[in-house]
């Protein structure tokens, strides 16, 4: 009998020690911690040297300037201190483009009202897309004026940004529009013009997880 008392004594003891043991849980190994890559802070890889990139230390975004939908001058100067995402597209994509751009819509809305993150959407065929031809398909999407720009400008400086700026497979379709070879990826690029991110602008998951990353970025907890 004694054992018994004994033996429910200690269950009791074990029921009331559960919340505490809860409690220290969290607090030694509760704390979130979400850690966001940065990316090539070895360099770039350049085997065949067709890049003009820092082959050792931190790449980053290199200068350039385009010409968005309302033909402003934009590049990366505005880039400084915002987060930005970049893809690449052209508006008469037959295949991945119109799913991108839908699912860029997506972020547009999430961050409407937040002025430090904005978007380039970079075009890979701009002699076919000019600021008017841009101006007429980010109206098409809802893009959010001052926020989701659409860029256009030289072809070579364009295709050297992507392959050796963003680090994305680029390749000229000479006009047509099925021959063009360009990377579904959406780019989180931080303040700093470092590449935080790369997510698949097909893919709902992926674009999810940028929103979130972005915020993480917004608020600092890297």
């Amino acid at each position: 009998m004694k054992g018994l008392r004994i033996l429910q004594g200690l269950v009791l003891l074990c029921i009331l020690m559960i919340p505490v043991l809860i409690i220290l849980f969290l607090k030694t190994f509760g704390t979130n911690q979400y850690d966001i890559p940065i990316y090539y802070q070895d360099g770039v890889e350049n085997p065949f040297k067709e890049c003009n990139v820092v082959e050792s230390g931190q790449h980053y975004i290199p200068d350039f300037e385009l010409t968005d939908q309302d033909a402003k001058t934009r590049g990366r100067k505005d880039m400084k201190d915002k987060i930005t995402v970049v893809d690449f597209f052209f508006t008469s994509c037959p295949s991945i483009c119109p799913v991108m751009s839908k699912e860029m819509e997506r972020v547009d809305a999430a961050f409407r009202d937040e002025s430090d993150v904005q978007i380039f959407s970079i075009s890979i065929d701009p002699e076919y897309d000019t600021s008017e031809i841009l101006a007429s398909y980010a109206k098409d999407h809802n893009a959010t004026a001052g926020k989701w720009h659409f860029l256009t400008g030289d072809k070579t400086k364009i295709y050297e940004l992507a392959r050796c700026g963003f680090i994305l497979p680029t390749l000229d379709g000479m006009g047509v529009a099925e021959d063009f070879v360009h990377s579904d990826k959406f780019v989180l690029v931080d303040g700093e013009g470092r590449i935080r991110g790369y997510y698949s602008g097909t893919n709902r998951d992926e674009v999810d997880r940028l929103i979130l990353e972005i915020k993480i970025l917004m608020h600092g907890k890297e």
